[in-house]
C-alpha cells in the first residue's frame, strides 16, 4: 500500500456519506478520489454540505458515468440505500477485482440468505459475494477483517447493543433468554431523505417507539448474540426516535444467574482493556450520548438493578461516527494496513 490511498465514497450526499468526507479529509494516509450521489449528481459537495467549501473535494458524480479503472481507487465505501448495494458492489468488484469495499448498508451483514429476504423483503441479489462478507464490528472480528475485501459495516443500535453484551453471551454470564434492550437514536439515524414524518413540528417536544416486534436490526442481533452464545438466542428489541442530532443510548436489561452486576462489569471491562474506542465506566457510572458526540468512542456503564440476579447495562455511541461512518474507517485501516486509530481520535464535542 502506497502512502496515501485513494478512497471513493459511494452515497456522499447522506449523513453517512458527509461524515466519511469530514474522517477521511483529517486522515493522514487517504486522499478522496471520488464522490457519487443520484439527485445531486453534477454539483460540487460544499453545494450539498457547505461545511466542505474550504475543500479541494471532487464533483459528486452519477454512479453510471464513473469511470472505474481510470481512477486508481483502493478501497470504496458504499453509502447507498438498502437493497440496491447488492448490484452495485457485484459489478464493481466484476470489474475491478482488486478493490476493497466497505458496505455501509444492511446488504451484506445478515450471512442466511433466507434470513435477508425474510426480513427485507426481496431475494438477495448477490449470494455468492455473501459469503465472503465479514461482519464489521472491528473489536471482535479485527483478524477477519485484516484480511477482507468486503467488510459488512454493522448497524447503529447493533453495534451499541453488541458491544456492551457479546463479551457477556461469550462468557456463559448472562442468560440469552433474558435480554431486553430500550434504545433511543437521534435523528440523523434516520436518513436524510425529506419525509413528512420527519419534519420539525412532527418529531419536536417529544419521543416515540417504531418498528416495534419488527424492526429489521432484529435480524443483524439475533445473528451475532446466537453466534457469541452458541445457540439461538432471540432478543427482545425496541428502538425510539429522540430529537436530537446524533447519539444512540442503549438501556439493556439482562440476568446473570450466577454473575453479580459487579461480575459483568469486571467481565467487560477486562474484554475491553486496552481497547482505544470502547470504554467501560467505573461500576454504576452511567454513558450519555452528549459525551461521544462526533467521536469514535462507545461508553459502556453497568449497574446494579434493585431485582437480585439483574443488571442494567447502559450504552452510548454517535450513530453516525462509531455506529456508522467511523467504524467505517476503523474497518478501512485494519483491511489498507494501517494504524486503526488513523483519523478518529478525536474528542467529543462537548457542550
Amino acid at each position: 500500500m502506497s502512502a496515501r490511498a485513494k478512497i471513493g465514497v459511494l452515497g456522499a450526499s447522506g449523513y453517512t456519506g458527509a461524515e466519511l468526507v469530514r474522517l477521511l479529509l483529517r486522515h493522514p494516509h487517504t486522499e478522496i478520489g471520488l464522490l457519487t450521489a443520484d439527485r445531486r449528481a453534477g454539483k460540487p459537495m460544499a453545494d450539498v454540505f457547505p461545511q466542505f467549501a474550504p475543500y479541494d473535494l471532487p464533483v459528486l458524480q452519477s454512479l453510471d458515468e464513473v469511470d472505474w479503472p481510470s481512477l486508481g481507487l483502493d478501497l470504496v465505501f458504499c453509502a447507498l440505500p438498502h437493497g440496491t448495494t447488492q448490484t452495485v458492489i457485484a459489478d464493481l468488484l466484476a470489474r475491478m477485482p482488486a478493490m476493497k469495499v466497505v458496505d455501509l448498508s444492511a446488504d451484506f451483514r445478515i450471512a442466511d440468505p433466507a434470513s435477508y429476504q425474510c426480513w427485507y423483503g426481496q431475494p438477495h441479489a448477490a449470494v455468492e459475494l455473501q459469503k465472503t462478507a465479514v461482519y464489521g464490528l472491528t473489536e471482535l472480528y479485527r483478524a477477519q477483517i485484516k484480511s477482507a475485501q468486503l467488510v459488512a459495516n454493522p448497524g447503529c443500535y447493533t453495534s451499541c447493543a453488541e458491544l456492551a453484551l457479546i463479551p457477556l453471551l461469550r462468557g456463559k454470564a448472562i442468560d440469552p433468554d433474558e435480554i431486553v434492550i430500550d434504545a433511543k437514536s437521534g435523528m440523523t439515524g434516520a436518513g436524510r431523505a425529506a419525509r413528512e414524518e420527519m419534519l420539525f413540528s412532527e418529531v419536536s417536544e417529544g419521543f416515540h417507539a417504531y418498528g416495534v416486534g419488527h424492526h429489521r436490526h432484529m435480524a443483524e442481533l439475533d445473528q451475532e448474540f446466537s453466534k457469541a452464545a452458541g445457540r439461538d438466542v432471540v432478543v427482545s428489541f425496541t428502538p425510539h426516535l429522540v430529537p436530537m442530532n446524533r447519539g444512540i443510548l442503549s438501556t439493556i436489561y439482562v440476568r446473570g444467574p450466577k454473575a453479580s452486576p459487579q461480575d459483568l462489569h469486571a467481565l467487560l471491562a477486562k474484554a475491553y482493556a486496552g481497547e482505544p474506542f470502547v470504554h467501560v465506566l467505573p461500576f454504576g457510572r452511567l454513558p450519555q450520548t452528549r459525551h461521544v458526540r462526533g467521536s469514535n468512542i462507545t461508553f459502556v456503564g453497568v449497574a446494579a438493578d434493585r431485582v437480585a440476579g439483574r443488571a442494567i447495562i447502559i450504552s452510548a455511541l454517535d450513530n453516525l461516527t462509531k455506529g456508522a461512518s467511523g467504524q467505517a474507517v476503523q474497518n478501512m485501516n485494519l483491511m489498507l494496513g494501517f494504524p486503526e486509530t488513523a483519523g478518529l481520535e478525536q474528542v467529543a464535542l462537548f457542550p
